[in-house]
């Protein structure tokens, strides 16, 4: 994290937005990355957004965005989508020259970015997931051709501080919407459906989830660890005339693993046309 005590020292790290994603990135940062509370600096236009920020992290937070772009060496875009133009208008006269910014926000490329900001800053795109709320997020990123080597060095170190940083081609961006960052919606119906079907066959339904929530935690553990490859895993549970072989096949004649891909599919179509 050489990079982050870099940031701690002599940089600003500024938000637009502080809603979820936002304060799990604060949170990861300020816990991982060592830096302090006085070096972060946001905007929302909720002053109950603003004021939580203040009362939880200790940093300093306002309603207007160009007082924080003014500050920041880094700036973080973290607003709706529907809200950015208007947030790249507030800051877009006041940004620092070598500014680093690290855009969140779901569907705006790259390109975008730079039509509103000039071609001239270092701009990294990521997707985060929800999971970064408890610092285990998977989240893809991918810089402009401005951005320089330590720049994405910087970038990186903050990403990793609330889970997985994984750099890929900004072509890559819609799929892993697609297969990460709405994929918790997805892994949490999978719960509430096994749990579902313990609660029919007459467990509470609270040690129901707690073992539903479990057997996926350390099935995608298991898988990291071993590094083994999900269909070995598999039929390593499959016993011959066995009872998990059975529930493979009633998942399959429900078309369970074309339905997922069409899911993936249809999440990233949806993606490309934010």
């Amino acid at each position: 994290m050489a990079a982050a005590k870099k940031s701690e020292k002599d940089m600003k790290i500024g938000f637009i937005g502080l809603g979820n994603m936002a304060r799990a990135i604060i949170g990861g940062i300020i816990e991982k990355g060592n830096i302090s509370p006085k070096n972060i600096i946001g905007s929302d236009i909720s002053m109950a957004a603003v004021e939580n920020a203040k009362k939880d992290f200790g940093i300093n937070a306002c309603l207007e965005n160009a007082m924080v772009a003014e500050q920041a060496d880094v700036l973080v875009l973290a607003v709706k989508p529907q809200y950015l133009e208007y947030s790249l208008e507030n800051v877009k006269p006041v940004l620092k020259k070598n500014v680093i910014i690290i855009s969140i926000v779901a569907g705006k490329t790259l390109e975008y970015l730079e039509a509103m900001l000039g071609a001239n800053h270092s701009i990294v795109r990521c997707m985060p997931n929800t999971p970064a709320l408890v610092g285990e997020a998977c989240t893809a990123f991918t810089p402009n051709a401005r951005t320089s080597e330590a720049q994405i060095d910087i970038a990186s170190a903050l990403i990793a501080c609330f889970g997985k940083a994984i750099q890929v081609p900004e072509t890559m961006m819609d799929a892993v919407v697609g297969v990460s960052g709405s994929a918790p919606a997805y892994v949490f119906m999978f719960i509430e459906a096994m749990a579902d079907g313990a609660v029919a066959e007459g467990m509470p339904r609270a040690m129901a989830y707690e073992f539903a929530a479990q057997a996926v935690f350390g099935s995608a553990k298991l898988m990291m660890e071993t590094g083994k490859h999900p269909g070995e895993l598999k039929d390593m549970v499959c016993s011959p005339a066995g009872t998990t072989i059975e529930a493979v096949r009633v998942l399959e004649e429900g078309n369970f693993r074309a339905t997922v891909m069409d899911a993936v599919i249809e999440c990233a179509e949806k993606s490309k046309m934010l």
